[in-house]
């Protein structure tokens, strides 16, 4: 693990590996280990950024909204650091919204966009109400009452069933999230600006990613994303949940290490 000191924050970050830079933002509410299965398998032929996104896991606690726009700000400012200029860019859930955002700001730095269980639509008001009630529970009684209304709904039935290591390790990274960093992102995602309307004007080569059974980001919000982004593909892990990395690794990483191979030097 490594830190840098940028706009005012200390990110931490795993860097891996050598050769063309792919850099994975993971979700809400973990931490950069999400990708450590990925980073691994990459490695021999990329370089690969994990960063802990600002108030989760090592990098610094923000008490105001965690937008989606600072976020993408802080990672670009990282890979300055790191004189990064062009970069495949992937996010899961939350990672994907970072993503959207990144992608708004600075197209031109983004070689290909990995866009991994998540949605381009903002926030309805009645889920926006849920994420400030989500917030001041966290603030008040800490992450345990948010991993038990989580948990559910983040991994497929048969990962609950069968899989209680994935379920373990799912549960200790919600825990390890600081109270505050949880808060400030779920208020940053509820500020967030719908990006529907940048699906036709993205032009990097993108892999669409997604459990069969992802009950937060559906599979049809992944068809969405296929249909709407000239030339994306999909791919839908059959089985698997929300965490779609973390369930279904092998096939996971077929798919994404087949796109980056692919891709124009």
């Amino acid at each position: 693990m490594s830190k840098v000191s940028v706009r005012g924050l200390e990110l931490a970050y795993d860097d891996a590996g050598a050769g063309a830079a792919v850099v994975l933002l993971h979700g809400f509410p973990f931490d950069r280990s999400l990708w450590r299965e990925q980073a691994a398998a990459l490695a021999a032929t990329h370089r690969v950024v994990t960063p802990d996104l600002r108030g989760f896991g090592e990098s610094t606690v923000v008490d105001e909204p965690a937008t989606m726009e600072q976020m993408a700000k802080d990672v670009v400012a990282l890979l300055d650091e790191l004189r990064i200029e062009r970069f495949v860019l992937g996010g899961l859930s939350m990672g994907g919204y970072v993503a959207f955002a990144l992608y708004r700001l600075f197209p031109r730095r983004v070689r290909a966009l990995v866009l991994a269980d998540t949605r381009p639509q903002g926030d309805t008001d009645e889920a926006r109400a849920g994420r400030e009630t989500m917030a001041r529970r966290a603030l008040t009684e800490g992450m345990r009452p948010i991993a038990d209304a989580m948990l559910p709904k983040l991994l497929a039935p048969a990962t609950h069933a069968g899989r209680p290591e994935i379920v373990a390790r799912v549960r200790e990274m919600i825990l390890a999230t600081p109270p505050a960093g949880a808060a400030a992102a779920l208020r940053g995602m509820a500020l967030r600006r719908d990006q529907t309307d940048l699906l036709p004007d993205i032009i990097a080569p993108t892999l669409v990613l997604v459990g069969g059974e992802d009950a937060i980001t559906p599979p049809a919000e992944a068809e969405l994303m296929r249909r709407e982004i000239r030339g994306a593909r999909l791919e839908v892990m059959a089985g698997a949940g929300h965490c779609s990395n973390l369930e279904r690794p092998e096939e996971f990483n077929r798919a994404l290490g087949t796109f980056l191979n692919e891709l124009e030097p």
